[in-house]
């Protein structure tokens, strides 16, 4: 974050510094007016109140069971793992100082920093790590996310389904108390990646041998490893964390930092007027004032909204009318006009500030147009109608909707969407909206399904920064998100999508990181010009910080590196 400060004019200048008790703030070069560098707050004074919105209590504190943003938040702060990203999301070394992967991509090396401990003082070896990944993957622990980022590695699925024990001494080993050893069921470039998820958190063995599943409860005796540890958890109110006198690398030099719970957003933007709080999301109605303000940020996230359709249904096993739907739509207008600039319009699956982000990719049209192509759309919505055998639109099977009911915007997309497709391709598409839980329900059944649903609208929040998560993830045939049927579908350009499908998998082998990425941008372009995903809008966070608090750098996951901390203060105001 930058610490913004304002040039007054000469003859306020001159003014300014003529008053005794304002000498301090202000120094005369050359005579020319410099503003004096922020003064570091006393120690005291370094406490930094962050609002958690909508919830009373965290769900857990627990690494392994951690789902939920609030609780991963939390966790982040007392937890760390093997590696992390920093905020450049540009992987690197968290506990360990350095690893590698052997020839054949299937075993990987990891090396500890030393001088590792928890926050009691105990040390941290490899044996605390493989313990805490085999204990993620135990099906005991009950973890919903383990089974989902750690799978890649070698019998978890054995031990997942119980016909094995444990993985440490199988997939897992310590040859010595500074290295740690995991083999994998396959070439798995991103599998670092993986290991950024809280779900691979190291936790105190003893701590949890001691207290169980409650050993949650007794953080403040020590058992985690990052920058913080617990000092209070009041429920329905606060959690308090101080610095980790323990902690292995450059301390945090915030003396204090508050979750504090409000029920709903506007509480919060109360509270940071009140200067309650120190930072708080913007109500739209008070967002256009705000963006003139010298505390309003505004950063790109992880964040995809997007239109899917079914592939096995009519009339979308045609890619000529899936284009043809996608180049109709005015995504800068919709931006504009229903997302106030809180969305950034995209052609992009993969988002800007991922590695691996394509600068250059296109939309269907081959232009990086994001108003769509009226003209263009009209040509193959035509070329689409003849290739099925319509005469006419008339001829054309119901076409329907589905979204989550509830969200204004959302709603007002819609609409506009649907008014847009009658306007340039002159058909009418029914809507139904539907809670979100039931419209999950109803995507899940459209795996394979013909009579599933046709048509809906989701968004994806990426869960680590690579672009397999937004890709591979999302289209590969073995994938639960392939909900769209992309590759297994009778269509006439199937070979072409499996073809998109076989190259992911080469990427997601692939250990040379120049080589993996281009191989993913190939396949992104060609999913795009496919309409796998017909990609709207990239959200963004936009919030007030007060300026007293410098040193952040923000980034699309919403998160502050472990090892950022210790750059982040308060100043005096």
């Amino acid at each position: 974050m930058s610490f913004k400060i304002s040039y007054l004019k000469a003859f306020m200048t001159l003014l300014i510094c003529s008053l005794p008790f304002l000498l301090t703030s202000c120094n005369l070069f050359n005579g020319i007016f410099q503003p004096q560098t922020p003064v570091k707050a006393p120690l005291k004074q370094q406490i930094y109140t962050i609002p958690e919105i909508g919830i009373s209590n965290l769900d857990t504190l627990d690494p392994a069971l951690a789902h939920d943003a609030a609780s991963m938040n939390a966790v982040q702060m007392l937890f760390t793992g093997l590696v992390s990203y920093n905020d450049q999301l540009q992987l690197q070394g968290q506990l360990a100082a350095s690893w590698n992967v052997s020839t054949d991509g299937l075993t990987w090396t990891f090396h500890l920093k030393p001088h590792l401990n928890f926050s009691d003082g105990n040390p941290l070896t490899s044996t605390d790590v493989a313990y805490s990944l085999d204990r993620a993957l135990q099906p005991t622990t009950q973890s919903t996310i383990a089974p989902l980022y750690l799978n890649v590695i070698k019998d978890a699925n054995q031990l997942i389904g119980g016909t094995i024990t444990t993985l440490i001494g199988d997939s897992i080993t310590t040859p010595d108390p500074s290295t740690v050893v995991i083999q994998t069921s396959k070439p798995v470039a991103y599998f670092p990646a993986l290991l950024t998820c809280t779900c691979a958190d190291v936790v105190e063995k003893s701590m949890v041998n001691t207290y169980g599943k409650t050993f949650t409860d007794h953080l403040s005796q020590g058992g985690s490893s990052g920058p913080f540890r617990l000092a209070r958890y009041v429920p329905g109110h606060e959690i308090e964390f101080i610095p980790n006198q323990h902690y292995y690398d450059a301390k945090p030099q915030l003396q204090q930092v508050y979750f504090v719970f409000y029920a709903k957003a506007s509480d919060a933007f109360l509270a940071y007027q009140a200067n309650k709080v120190d930072m708080t999301e913007i109500p739209l109605s008070a967002l256009a004032a705000a963006r003139n303000r010298s505390d309003f940020h505004q950063v790109p996230l992880q964040w995809i909204n997007y239109y899917t359709m079914n592939y096995l249904t009519k009339p979308f096993d045609n890619i000529h009318i899936r284009q043809a739907f996608a180049l109709a739509i005015d995504k800068q207008a919709i931006a504009t006009q229903i997302w106030h600039g809180t969305a950034i319009p995209t052609n992009h699956i993969v988002p800007q500030g991922l590695p691996g982000y394509n600068p250059h990719l296109t939309g269907p049209d081959n232009t990086k147009s994001l108003s769509g192509d009226p003209a263009k759309a009209q040509a193959l919505f035509k070329q689409g109608l003849h290739e099925e055998g319509y005469s006419s639109i008339a001829q054309l099977p119901t076409i329907t909707l589905t979204y989550a009911s509830g969200n204004t915007e959302f709603t007002q997309e819609v609409a506009a969407l649907v008014a847009r497709w009658k306007k340039v391709l002159g058909v009418t598409v029914q809507t139904n909206p539907v809670d979100y839980n039931t419209l999950l329900d109803n995507v899940t059944a459209a795996t394979n399904n013909p009579q599933g649903i046709q048509f809906w609208g989701l968004s994806w929040i990426g869960e680590y920064p690579d672009p397999h998560n937004w890709l591979t993830l999302q289209f590969d045939k073995a994938s639960p998100n392939n909900n769209m049927n992309y590759g297994q579908n009778q269509s006439t350009d199937a070979i072409q999508q499996q073809a998109v499908q076989q190259q992911l998998e080469k990427a997601d082998a692939t250990m040379q990181q120049a080589t993996r990425l281009q191989l993913y941008q190939q396949s992104e372009q060609q999913l795009v010009n496919d309409v796998a995903w017909l990609p709207m809008e990239q959200m963004t966070n936009t919030f007030l910080r007060t300026p007293l608090i410098v040193g952040i750098v923000d980034n699309g996951q919403g998160t502050i590196p472990p090892d950022d901390w210790s750059k982040i203060y308060r100043v005096l105001p």
